[in-house]
């Protein structure tokens, strides 16, 4: 056990809005049990935010400062919350410059200048923690970085998005169009004013790549996954996904492709997932995260993925570990991307897809279709007719996919849509979870 000594260490806080807010309160409210789980005090030296005059209940304005360059060199721990690219990456390298440890929620930062702050914390020989970056209070980042360092993970995939998830599943239990769900979802408080990072995909790409790197111990910038959003999604596509047993998440997928070069595929869009896939029934603005290893088998983490008080919880695990490891004059394991695998185009992912178009009803059809799946190396599982009736000369054709390259997919549906017989428009989704 660390011994409790009566000198305490220096935490600066970089923000306070809903997360740094909350993480500030922990800090004040309980000292006393903080200072029993570290070994020693922690004194909040000063909050970094943009505006000091406004007022902060529960906060002691004397607290508050807008000098955060100044602020960091006098922390033994910095916490940024503050979010955004700069300043954070220049204060949290500042901070590491100068001896402090650092915490952070920022997967915007993370995913683009991860290396470099890793880097940074390792040649100071101090710690660099991140677990509110990814999924809120659910420990993912731990496990991947500690707990399974030692196996050899093959694939991790996840709802890692509040806001996309409950619009999903509004859209698909009460029959909510995306507009109308996107509309609760920000009346309540899970979608920002502009929630364009959210429902095109943008925060669980940044999610992705941070997850990515972890498992695969390789660099994967945020701009190098695949990114589509959930904005195109109908209640159609909802109802015939239903129909098929499988519910629409949007999901987060980092697989190691073991080919002849080693490669890391990685990709965040909506797909079906069948119905009975433990993901399938997370629920609401709940996220979920699948790890498959070669020892361990599946694991799966669930819980939170947002809010101030999951998030806050995150930080403070993290400071309070943080804060151990300087007790003991030490420093987590470093953050090295050395197996140096490179991150495949989406061409080369390997998935099923479900299309369905319409098509003319009459002999022949079915031959010419299958033709084209044929040629591109694409095998067809299944194939399901329905009769339009409003339409006795045509039909919609429901087709389900083995796993095949993506590239191959989509060159398939480019020639299908070349047929005389096939009409517009042809809906397509990627299958997982099989």
């Amino acid at each position: 056990m660390v011994p409790v000594t009566d000198s305490a260490l220096r935490v600066a806080l970089l923000g306070c809005g809903v997360v740094g807010s909350q993480v500030a309160r922990l800090l004040l409210e309980k000292p006393e049990d903080l200072r029993s789980r570290v070994g020693q005090q922690l004194e909040l030296v000063g909050i970094g935010v943009r505006h000091p005059d406004v007022p902060r209940p529960g906060i002691d304005s004397a607290l508050l400062t807008s000098d955060t360059a100044e602020l960091v060199t006098r922390a033994d721990i910095v916490v940024e919350v503050m979010g955004g690219i700069e300043p954070a990456r220049g204060l949290i390298l500042s901070a590491l410059a100068h001896g402090a440890s650092v915490v952070t929620a920022n997967k915007a930062l993370l995913a683009a200048h991860g290396p470099q702050l890793y880097q940074a914390a390792q040649q100071a020989g101090v710690d660099l923690y991140f677990e509110a970056a990814v999924a809120g209070a659910i420990p993912i980042i731990r496990p991947l970085r500690e707990s399974l360092v030692g196996d050899e993970i093959l694939s991790v995939m996840g709802i890692v998005n509040g806001t996309t998830n409950y619009v999903l599943d509004r859209m698909t239990t009460e029959g909510m169009s995306f507009s109308q769900a996107l509309v609760e979802a920000q009346a309540l408080g899970y979608a920002e004013a502009d929630p364009t990072a959210d429902v095109e995909s943008y925060d669980a790409a940044a999610k992705a790549s941070i997850l990515a790197s972890l498992a695969f111990h390789t660099e994967v910038l945020g701009a190098a996954v695949h990114r589509e959003g959930i904005t195109m999604i109908t209640p159609e596509d909802i109802e015939a996904a239903n129909d098929l047993g499988y519910v629409i998440k949007l999901l987060a997928i980092a697989t190691l492709v073991e080919d002849e070069v080693e490669q890391v595929s990685v990709r965040v869009h909506p797909a079906m997932v069948p119905l009975d896939h433990p993901l399938a029934i997370v629920r609401g603005a709940y996220n979920a995260i699948f790890v498959e290893s070669r020892n361990a088998g599946r694991l799966m983490f669930s819980g939170p993925g947002a809010g101030g008080a999951p998030t806050g919880s995150a930080v403070m695990g993290d400071l309070v570990t943080v804060a151990r490891n300087r007790l003991r004059g030490t420093a987590g394991p470093p953050l090295t991307p050395y197996t140096n695998r490179p991150v495949a185009p989406i061409a080369e992912a390997r998935t099923r897809y479900y299309i369905s178009f319409t098509v003319r009803d009459q002999p022949g059809v079915l031959a010419q279709v299958a033709s084209v799946f044929a040629k591109h190396g694409v095998s067809i599982s299944t194939v399901r007719q329905t009769a339009l009736a409003d339409r006795t000369d045509t039909a919609r054709l429901g087709i389900m996919t083995h796993t095949a390259r993506d590239g191959a997919i989509r060159d398939a549906i480019t020639q299908l849509r070349t047929l005389t017989v096939v009409a517009e428009p042809i809906r397509s989704m990627r299958v997982e979870g099989h």
